[in-house]
């Protein structure tokens, strides 16, 4: 079965972007693993796809994508919130904060320093 292996973000401010996400995803044990050409920065966990934090291939300003987000999955809805907290304690803004969306559906949304939509949530 495929599954995602990678999603990535763009950013106009790397070197903020990158001690945002140095901090947001050191607390769940993601790492940087790659220095990228475009100033970015690759992020990987133990039994986790990548993360980036690029400037954009093509050269133009980053922007945020109208109806793009990526998701982190986690065991625990005390994670999903303690996750979100941590992205909103980092200056990311609130998008939705942790709750069950539908039953058996934990999620909670915020937007990074981008305005990047990203959110963690648990399923079961």
């Amino acid at each position: 079965m495929a599954k995602v292996a990678y999603f990535t973000v763009g950013s106009n401010k790397l070197e903020e972007a990158k001690a945002f996400y140095d901090a947001l995803l050191g607390s769940i044990g993601m790492t940087p693993v790659h220095e990228h050409a475009s100033g970015g920065r690759l992020y990987r966990g133990k039994g986790t796809g990548l993360f980036g934090v690029l400037g954009p291939y093509d050269g133009a300003p980053a922007c945020i994508g109208n109806g793009t987000m990526g998701g982190f999955s986690f065991d625990t809805a005390e994670e999903v919130a303690a996750f979100h907290a941590k992205a909103i304690e980092l200056g990311a803004a609130d998008e939705g904060g942790p709750g069950e969306r539908m039953p058996g559906a934990y999620f909670a949304y915020f937007r990074d320093l981008d305005g990047n939509k990203l959110c963690g949530y648990k399923f079961g």
